[in-house]
């Protein structure tokens, strides 16, 4: 009987986290490993909280587990705290090399592998977007909580580099507790030519809904990252598509229990990218979408 560990950035009732456990349980009972006959599982959720998340490390890494799943960086950060032996494969990590988790992509070293969600070429991607279904904006607030998302500068740098290509000035704003976004988003919302980028963090992501409504409130035009922001209600989403990443772990920590070392498994880029558009949201905003977006769209929410 393996023990596989789950260290989850999240909070416990995010539906669409847990499709992508479902998903990554069923791909797993493809390779034979099924919960119950062959594999005991432990899922920990740290709801968006450092703290917890690593009080949660320390809980699971002492549970003696043959292998973690850790979901986000946070998880990795707190679990290289606690062990450096113990197998762990990520998934929807930023730059695992810049932030020092793994060597290199092809030769990760150590007992870390996994799949990240980052490529430059999305600030570019992000802004064209935005300037399509909104051609008004000329600022953009960006929201991120550091603690959560130590990556940010990355995507600043991603965003900035572009923005004045497209007439559009980024104005970020770090968030640091949910008491936060009421003041920031108003704010975000202030003057003519305002939009929104929400960047990819947990914590972002553990408090979707009350973005959502804010901006909705505000009739601020707001990109996010992951499809169901879009699929919850916000106006449009462009990035990795997660489920597909919860698959692709299942194949690597099928091939960790049966003895490959993480140290020389690649880290692997994201392959399948989602735009989603919420018709609904942008009717609702006044905008009219483009026919080439909607063209290009991969699901339309009407």
């Amino acid at each position: 009987m393996r023990r596989i560990g789950v260290l989850i950035a999240v909070a416990e009732d995010d539906r669409d986290v847990r499709a992508g456990l479902d998903s990554f349980l069923a791909k797993l009972a493809e390779y034979g490993w099924r919960e119950g006959e062959n594999f005991q599982i432990k899922y920990r959720w740290g709801g968006g909280s450092v703290a917890r998340i690593e009080s949660f490390a320390r809980e699971l890494v002492g549970w003696n587990p043959d292998i973690i799943l850790a979901h986000s960086t946070p998880p990795v950060v707190a679990l290289l705290k606690e062990t450096r032996s113990i197998p762990i494969v990520f998934l929807t990590v930023t730059d695992p090399v810049g932030q020092g988790l793994v060597a290199s992509l092809a030769r990760p070293g150590g007992n870390v592998t996994g799949f990240s969600v980052f490529e430059v070429s999305l600030g570019a991607k992000w802004l064209q977007v935005l300037k399509d279904i909104a051609p008004e904006v000329t600022r953009a607030t960006i929201i991120f909580n550091p603690m959560t998302a130590p990556y940010y500068n990355l995507y600043l740098d991603a965003i900035g580099s572009r923005a004045a290509a497209f007439n559009i000035e980024p104005f970020p704003v770090q968030i640091h507790s949910k008491e936060d976004f009421p003041s920031v988003i108003s704010a975000a919302a202030r003057g003519p030519g305002s939009g929104l980028f929400v960047l990819p963090d947990s914590f972002n992501v553990v408090y979707r809904k009350e973005i959502i409504e804010l901006a909705a409130s505000h009739r601020l035009p707001a990109i996010y990252y992951f499809r169901y922001f879009a699929m919850d209600g916000g106006l449009i989403s462009y990035g990795p598509d997660e489920i597909d990443l919860f698959l692709r772990s299942a194949g690597y920590v099928d091939r960790v229990l049966r003895g490959a070392e993480p140290a020389t498994l690649p880290v692997q880029q994201p392959s399948k990218f989602d735009l989603v558009v919420n018709l609904r949201t942008a009717q609702a905003l006044g905008l009219v979408i483009p026919q080439g977006v909607l063209a290009r769209a991969d699901e339309v929410i009407e």
